[in-house]
């Protein structure tokens, strides 16, 4: 059945309706507020463009397998030799990399076509040798989205278009969309939406879907003229609810089987996600406002942390020619304004940007699990298995929760071989140390007698 115009209109209850007004209406005015920004510096925004690229490109990958860290990632990107990672790791990761920069630099000449979407693939893809054959091509063999126990399939979670039906369902998919976003009774966000939940159903390429779906959102945010996309990554938002995201698609994807217009619970993860990035990013601005009053060395030493992800005291040293005392002098400014974070101990001790895994305050919606990482890094990094079980459930989580966070893919959590105890990996330090973070950000300063209007 043919897509229309009456499949972009959601199908919501009154109050969802009201809900996705008012996210819609948070998001625009945030939009028109980046607009009228004229405190940052301009080389600033380049480094900030900069560090959510590593980012996006660290979460999108990792969604899809790939186990490299943002630091890993940063210095795959910076051509450095990665020879004890897999080759098709840092194949991925260059792609992707890539991909963001030409969607940055040229979103306003990239419209919404069949051929620009396949030109979009083949850049992806340019770096993976196993993928040669196919880039830049709809599917030739199906695609279905499956659950296996090693080689053998034990269930279809969904089934996508076939090969035959993805030329026509594709150009169908475009067409409409294009007519949608020009419709002025339609949002473009959730034109942009709709479009990525049929994409995602229909699974047009044999490998790259997903990756290619989240480059498509940012490249239509700021077609659509959400120009602060470039500068927090909406990858992360979603690395960081990965169960919710794949719960959202799926429900939609099957709902939409029956009634087309049905995708609201990917609708609603999509705005949240959306809230979230725009929550990361005002963070880092309040950062930014923060720098202002930053000497020019200690400017230059964010900047360079920020561009290598994490870096010691005598690396800095080194790279901008001064003294180890200089130095850690700086450094102790840039802690006290909470610009830099200093991570590890005496001899392993490095520093990073505070904004460099941004990994805001998850809202109930997105149900996050951060929270359960920081209460465990404040006591200590590790807990005992029945300790565990009792913190997710005294947070306000299922217990499932504890598989998710011991999962395989990058997890926060792994296992004590001797006493079972439950201890935060590196990944789940960082996303600890980021959650509390932001969370200080989050709180309410003190206000003084001064400014008080009562």
């Amino acid at each position: 059945m043919a897509l229309t115009l009456d499949d972009f209109h959601p199908a919501l209850t009154r109050r969802e309706n009201s809900e996705v007004i008012r996210l819609i209406g948070e998001l625009d005015h945030f939009r028109g507020t980046w607009r009228k920004m004229q405190e940052i510096r301009a080389e600033r925004l380049v480094q900030l463009r900069q560090v959510t690229t590593i980012e996006s490109t660290a979460s999108s990958t990792r969604i899809e397998g790939v186990t490299l860290t943002d630091a890993e990632v940063a210095q795959v990107l910076n051509g450095l030799s990665m020879e004890s990672f897999r080759a098709r790791d840092q194949q991925e990761v260059k792609g992707y990399a890539e991909l963001l920069e030409l969607i940055y630099d040229s979103s306003d000449n990239v419209a919404l076509s069949e051929n620009h979407i396949k030109q979009l693939h083949q850049v992806l893809l340019k770096y993976s040798e196993k993928d040669e054959r196919h880039r830049g091509e709809y599917k030739k063999v199906t695609n279905d989205v499956v659950r296996k126990r090693g080689d053998v399939v034990e269930e279809v979670i969904f089934r996508t278009a076939t090969p035959f039906e993805t030329p026509m369902r594709m150009g169908d998919l475009v067409n409409v969309t294009n007519d949608a976003l020009a419709d002025t009774s339609l949002h473009r966000l959730v034109v942009i939406a709709r479009f990525i939940v049929d994409f995602l159903a229909i699974h047009p390429f044999q490998d790259g879907n997903g990756r290619l779906a989240r480059a498509l959102t940012t490249l239509l945010l700021l077609r659509a003229g959400y120009d602060y996309a470039p500068y927090a990554s909406l990858e992360r938002v979603v690395e960081d609810n990965k169960p919710q995201y794949y719960a959202a698609l799926r429900e939609s994807q099957l709902a939409m089987q029956s009634n087309p217009a049905a995708f609201g619970q990917w609708l609603f993860f999509l705005l949240r996600a959306l809230q979230a990035q725009q929550k990361a990013l005002a963070s880092k601005l309040d950062l930014e406002k923060a720098m202002l009053d930053l000497s020019a060395i200690q400017q230059k030493i964010a900047d360079l942390v920020a561009k290598r992800v994490r870096m010691t005291g005598p690396e800095i040293a080194r790279e901008l020619g001064l003294t180890q005392r200089a130095a850690r002098y700086h450094l102790d400014v840039l802690k006290s304004r909470a610009v830099v974070v200093a991570r590890g101990k005496k001899r392993g001790s490095y520093y990073t940007l505070s904004t460099n895994e941004p990994t805001p305050a998850q809202t109930p919606a997105l149900g996050g699990t951060n929270a359960v990482v920081a209460a465990i890094l404040e006591s200590g990094g590790r807990v005992s298995r029945g300790d565990l079980l009792g913190l997710v459930k005294s947070l306000g989580y299922d217990g499932r929760v504890v598989g998710v966070l011991h999962g395989r893919r990058v997890a926060h959590l792994r296992r004590d071989p001797k006493t079972g105890d439950s201890v935060l990996t590196a990944r789940g330090e960082e996303v600890a140390r980021q959650y509390l973070f932001a969370r200080r950000l989050a709180q309410p300063k003190p206000v003084s007698s001064a400014d008080r209007s009562d």
